[in-house]
């Protein structure tokens, strides 16, 4: 019988063993490590489906091959993401303590105005459907130009151009209302 790869390019028959590989690590191993960030962090379900789906999104590129215990590798990357995502939550949580503290301590009502306003502004960004949060956060704080965003999201420049408008649009509803 033939070699159905015989014909294909060396890194296409690696990349076809690697999404084997990966598919076969994913219906072995996804439950486990479901259950094992639940047993050993002690976190809600919900938030152990949103680890485990990144923990397959952060190794989707890796040579499995390389690796010798899978278990041992996922919970690492599993580990580590929910370690990002509280250091993440720390950030914010002691930033809005920041700003509500100094609006407290803060005498001036010109200045515990412009904050508040500031607080309103990231709050009705962060509010935003996600789609059109990441166009305008790109395009107003990372300052990218649409053409740059449109081929990094792999959308149109209109598209961009309407997601930023939209998400203009929603925010200073939201600071009028």
């Amino acid at each position: 019988m033939a070699d159905p790869n015989a014909d294909a390019p060396k890194e296409l028959v690696g990349d076809a063993l690697d999404a084997r590989a990966l598919e076969a690590w994913h219906s072995s191993h996804s439950m486990w490590l479901h259950g094992f960030l639940v047993r050993t962090l002690r976190i809600q379900p919900a938030e152990a489906d949103d680890i485990v789906q990144d923990t397959w999104l952060r190794i989707i590129r890796t040579s499995l091959s390389d690796v010798e215990h899978p278990r041992a590798f996922l919970s690492r990357v599993a580990v580590n993401l929910f370690r990002d995502r509280r250091r993440r939550e720390h950030v914010r949580s002691s930033h809005l303590r920041l700003v509500f503290d100094s609006r407290r301590d803060s005498i001036d009502p010109s200045a515990m105005a412009e904050q508040e306003g500031k607080v309103e502004l990231e709050r009705a960004i962060l509010d935003l459907p996600e789609s059109i949060r990441d166009v305008f956060i790109l395009s107003r704080f990372r300052s990218m130009t649409n053409r740059d965003i449109s081929v990094q999201l792999g959308i149109s420049v209109k598209t961009v151009e309407w997601r930023i408008g939209r998400a203009i649009e929603l925010c200073a509803h939201r600071l009028r209302g």
